[in-house]
């Protein structure tokens, strides 16, 4: 069997900390051949996809006692690449382009939708991914959410920083933390409250900052809509913005209420690997397209959460799935 990754260009990613890396060592752990390929890589051709892959192999690695991994030089061998038909080779296909869902994604996600019919299952589901936008479908509960507001006006965003004190604002197509902003109920909020939609071009999501964030921000891990695992990640030093995984997380009752509440939706759209991002028991983001974290959770924690995403994924090919009794109740 073998999986087929479409991915950014392989050597641009970090061995050390990239989740994707993390699930090919998993794959190669359990025997599972992959070969990976760009959405540059994909064409359709007499109504079949078919992609110029190459197969890849990871090099020893080792915990870095961090969140890092410590790996050989080089980190990985990339074969020779060949033109495959991608339903008829590969069991599984994993969508691992980095965010933001622009152009080229969703280009990516309408050759994909052909693989699906062929019968190849996709992860995340192409369609799933352009119907669950990862920073707003959070807002589908919202009782579940801080208080937030989206919008491109930077007077109305203004006023709700009046009305909350201090408010997290970030842009709606932002990802890996970039264009973040703290704003302050003082003098700075209004120009602050411009630069950041861009004058009223760009809509923004504003949230009112909790304060309990100084404890950690909880990451989430769901497959298929089970909780397979937590950790927690503390704010950057001199930063209001949170990094990576730092300490293990315990699972509480309202943890398991946003499971409850977020799992069907995303089952219903085919969302089989999510991050759902929790600070004191609100529900920021649900991550969907590219969701990381568990790579450096495994280096972290000793877990096994890619080899677990995995055996979850393909549970009728393994021979060694992971029991329903281990995932976390």
């Amino acid at each position: 069997m073998s999986i087929l990754v479409v991915a950014d260009p392989w050597a641009g990613l970090d061995p050390a900390v990239d989740a994707t890396v993390g699930l090919v060592a998993a794959a190669q752990d359990l025997g599972i051949a992959v070969r990976v390929c760009t959405p540059e890589d994909l064409e359709v051709r007499a109504g079949r996809v078919v992609a110029r892959a190459a197969p890849v192999t990871i090099g020893p690695r080792s915990r870095g006692g961090d969140h890092r991994w410590r790996v050989s030089s080089p980190w990985c061998h990339v074969g020779s690449p060949g033109t495959v038909d991608v339903a008829a080779t590969a069991q599984l296909v994993l969508l691992r382009i980095d965010p933001p869902v622009d152009a080229r994604y969703l280009h990516t996600t309408y050759l994909l939708d052909l693989v699906e019919s062929a019968g190849t299952r996709v992860v995340n589901r192409p369609a799933g991914v352009r119907a669950l936008h990862e920073k707003l479908v959070a807002l589908r509960f919202p009782e579940l959410c801080p208080p937030t507001l989206v919008s491109p006006d930077p007077e109305q965003v203004r006023r709700f920083v009046a009305e909350h004190g201090a408010v997290v604002v970030k842009p709606v197509d932002g990802f890996g933390g970039l264009d973040v902003w703290l704003l302050h109920d003082d003098a700075a909020a209004r120009a602050l409250a411009e630069s950041a939609t861009s004058g009223g071009r760009r809509h923004v999501i504003a949230q009112a900052h909790l304060g309990a964030v100084s404890r950690g921000n909880k990451r989430l891990f769901l497959v298929d809509g089970e909780l397979i695992g937590a950790v927690l990640r503390h704010l950057e030093p001199g930063d209001f913005r949170i990094g990576p995984p730092s300490a293990p997380a315990s699972v509480d009752a309202a943890d398991r209420r946003i499971v409850a509440a977020v799992a069907p939706l995303l089952a219903r759209h085919g969302i089989a690997v999510a991050g759902l991002d929790v600070i004191d028991g609100r529900l920021i983001e649900v991550n969907v397209t590219c969701p990381g974290g568990t790579s450096k959770t495994d280096a972290l924690l000793g877990t096994d959460l890619s080899g677990a995403t995995l055996r979850r994924l393909l549970p009728h090919v393994l021979p060694h799935v992971l029991p329903r009794e281990e995932a976390i109740a």
